[in-house]
């Protein structure tokens, strides 16, 4: 899998983060290294206690990282949940957990593609 492909797969916008850090093995490198950030997992911990707040950090978190490498699907998903998050737990923030939470697997299965098929 390319770099482009991997971008298709998680449904991003290759040609705007290419224009943005100017190359390819920039990009590769911060793509991978998203597999080790633990935003999702503080996300999910925090919703599971119930810690709104937390999980609007971790939320807004996720948005930021999606924005930058132009993971456009899961940075839509992360936005739409931050702005829910921002005054507390409502009645659409499960849903829009959910929608993260696929779009974050969509994304995470993409990028462990693209690992798999270029071994550093």
């Amino acid at each position: 899998m390319t770099l482009k492909e991997c971008y298709t797969a998680l449904e991003g916008d290759y040609e705007g983060v290419i224009g943005r850090l100017r190359s390819e093995k920039m990009v590769q490198k911060f793509v991978l290294k998203f597999l080790n950030d633990k935003s999702y997992e503080l996300l999910e911990a925090s919703m599971a206690a119930k810690n709104y707040e937390e999980a609007f950090r971790a939320a807004h978190t996720i948005k930021g990282v999606c924005q930058n490498l132009s993971f456009t699907k899961l940075y839509e998903s992360s936005h739409r949940l931050t702005d829910n998050l921002r005054s507390g737990y409502g009645a659409e923030t499960d849903g829009l957990v959910q929608q993260v939470s696929e779009d974050y697997k969509q994304t995470i299965a993409a990028i462990e593609e693209l690992q798999a098929e270029n071994p550093a």
